[in-house]
């Protein structure tokens, strides 16, 4: 095994030590090897893949359809971004739209998400400085929203809510309550927080003027998201390359000044904001019921539909587990493109074709099948730009799928950000990255 470099280029008076994995600010999944003059650090080394799983090479050997949950293990804070950005990916490649109730829904989970993201960063972060009490502040918070998100998509953070085409399934009945609520309440929160940090001199001591990168130097690594935008460069993909409904949203789109942990800090901070202002807006674009509809996918064919113990007036009764994704909502839900859609469930239960069809939709080598070609999409992400690149050599699998993680390109500039400075600067620095396993590794 070779040697690292940094071990063949210490200095022979400085002293290595290792931080990570198993120290509690890595979260086990990243080792920072360090050299140091007393707690000056003169030199670092990151080591990632400590959480790496395969995913581009898994989801090259599962079809278009199947590989959708392995998505959500990427951020698995925000994962309903992640299930977005691969179903939009395939959607430009299949050339395929989305009902407007789709879109608006995609929006709002979206929203959800990114505040959730947010929060999830900047309590691991003030709590790794010493300020416990902003983590249960902002974890109280979260839990209002991971409850708005299981009161439609049934779980908390493996959804697989959003699907090529549309949405799993219509929202929660009284989503809007529990939307509502959330909304209030994580209001409070960042106000709360907002005065514990904001002018808080051991919190100031610890990220102001620390971490600094240049615009110069964020963009040659590739950053995006909240940390370039702490910068001062207002890149957001919702702006620059407008998806869904984003362009008749009101939003903005926070910029910091000097680059450093503080302004990382704020960015996300009143991103939030900008966050709940935009669920408050797609909110009241979202109609109150689905339209109901009966035209998608096959149509019952009355001969064959009931089996001869049924009486032809008997309605289908459908698990509890498909609640709002009955055949008369999915107009509105999912596109009517045959090609994508799994058959209704009162089709496959009650009618040879529905049957058949579900069964050819699963079936290898048939399926979603778009044609050859490749394409590439992003939407923003929790963390910054998440992009899909996808090569179709014509059959029910990805010939390649390329994930860009954002995460990755913002942890690569963090030997540049903690050199020369102190042992106890990688933590806040580290945590201003929001660093998440899944999305870093793959």
């Amino acid at each position: 095994m070779e040697t690292p470099r940094i071990q063949r280029d210490a200095r022979p008076e400085s002293m290595l030590i290792n931080m990570g994995p198993s120290h509690p600010a890595m979260h086990g999944t990243i080792r920072i090897m360090l050299e140091l003059d007393a707690e000056r650090i003169l030199n670092a080394e990151v080591e990632v893949g400590y959480l790496h799983r395969g995913f581009e090479k898994t989801c090259e050997n599962k079809t278009f359809f199947n590989l959708l949950p392995y998505t959500d293990r990427l951020n698995y804070v925000s994962p309903l971004i992640n299930n977005l950005g691969y179903a939009m990916t395939m959607e430009k490649m299949l050339g395929v739209g989305v009902p407007e109730r789709a879109q608006l829904i995609r929006v709002l989970m979206s929203e959800l998400s990114r505040v959730s993201d947010h929060l999830t960063c900047l309590a691991a972060m003030a709590m790794e400085c010493g300020a416990f009490t902003v983590f249960l502040y902002m974890m109280k918070a979260r839990e209002f929203l991971w409850d708005t998100i299981e009161f439609t998509a049934g779980a908390r953070m493996t959804t697989s809510y959003i699907r090529i085409g549309g949405v799993r399934a219509d929202l929660h009945p009284d989503w809007r309550g529990s939307l509502a609520t959330a909304v209030r309440e994580t209001r409070k929160v960042l106000k709360d927080v907002s005065g514990l940090l904001d002018e808080n001199s051991i919190f100031l001591g610890r990220t102001r003027g620390v971490g600094v990168i240049s615009k110069e130097d964020a963009l040659s690594y590739g950053w995006t998201g909240p940390c370039l935008r702490s910068t001062g460069i207002p890149y957001d993909v919702r702006k620059a390359s407008p998806y869904l409904v984003y362009d008749r949203l009101a939003f903005e789109v926070p910029v910091g000044e000097f680059g450093d942990n503080y302004d990382r800090y704020s960015v996300r901070m009143r991103e939030m904001g900008q966050s709940l202002r935009l669920l408050e807006q797609v909110a009241a674009l979202i109609p109150d019921a689905a339209p109901l509809t009966g035209s998608l996918g096959l149509e019952p064919a009355e001969a064959i539909r009931r089996s001869r113990r049924q009486r032809p007036d008997e309605r289908v009764h459908l698990s509890p587990n498909l609640e709002g994704s009955e055949k008369e909502r999915l107009g509105g839900l999912m596109t009517s493109d045959g090609r994508v859609g799994v058959p209704p469930k009162e089709d496959t239960y009650t009618t040879m074709e529905g049957l058949i069809g579900h069964f050819l939709f699963f079936m290898s080598g048939k399926g979603i099948r778009p044609p050859k070609g490749d394409v590439y999409f992003s939407v923003e992400g929790g963390n910054g730009e998440v992009g899909f690149y996808i090569v179709s050599d014509g059959t029910d699998r990805p010939y390649r799928l390329h994930l860009r993680a954002p995460c990755f390109h913002i942890v690569a500039a963090l030997e540049q950000l903690i050199k020369g400075r102190l042992i106890a600067d990688v933590i806040p620095t580290f945590g201003s990255m929001n660093m998440i396993g899944g999305e870093l590794d793959r």
